[in-house]
């Protein structure tokens, strides 16, 4: 069976939601709320708690249920690679930055891929996490046949960081 079997998907899909097992739900909250700035919309006890921005049900649900104080995947095995996390602008990219900067969390990389430009991480269960903002679709880079050429490089963090801070929410 190859891709064309059935079609492609509707051009409005998209990906609504992640659940993540996590081996301590606090410990999950205090990096995606407390670090990243989610906001807690619901908590079933000890053992998941859905989380959000800007008012949806959720946009990320931490569970234990079968990951109570376990391990993260050894390298070299299946499974989620990471969550992308699309922030509305530029400043409100930086403004990421300068929260996982200030909770100490060290990047895994930085890459500017001419469509985005891209953070990359790990949550306290070690599963990969990406921040990212995509450019105005006008500004991503083509060639000369008019086909998308998307590339990794360096993300210039310094520039990032010149964005201008977020002004507070009323």
């Amino acid at each position: 069976m190859n891709s064309q079997t059935f079609g492609t998907i509707h051009p409005g899909t998209r990906i609504g939601h992640v659940h993540l097992k996590v081996a301590d739900l606090q410990r999950a909250l205090d990096f995606y709320c407390g670090v990243l700035g989610f906001s807690l919309t619901q908590k079933y006890g000890n053992e998941a708690a859905f989380i959000s921005a800007g008012g949806y049900h959720h946009h990320i649900g931490l569970n234990t249920w079968e990951s109570l104080g376990g391990s993260p995947p050894a390298p070299g095995t299946t499974g989620l690679f990471h969550t992308a996390v699309l922030y509305p602008t530029r400043p409100a990219l930086a403004d990421a930055l300068r929260r996982v900067v200030a909770a100490g969390i060290t990047l895994d990389g930085a890459s500017d891929h001419g469509v985005s430009e891209a953070l990359y991480l790990r949550d306290p269960d070690q599963n990969g996490v990406e921040l990212y903002w995509d450019r105005p679709e006008n500004l991503w880079p083509k060639t000369s046949q008019g086909e998308l050429a998307m590339f990794t490089r360096r993300l210039d963090l310094d520039s990032l960081l010149q964005e201008p801070p977020l002004s507070p929410e009323p």
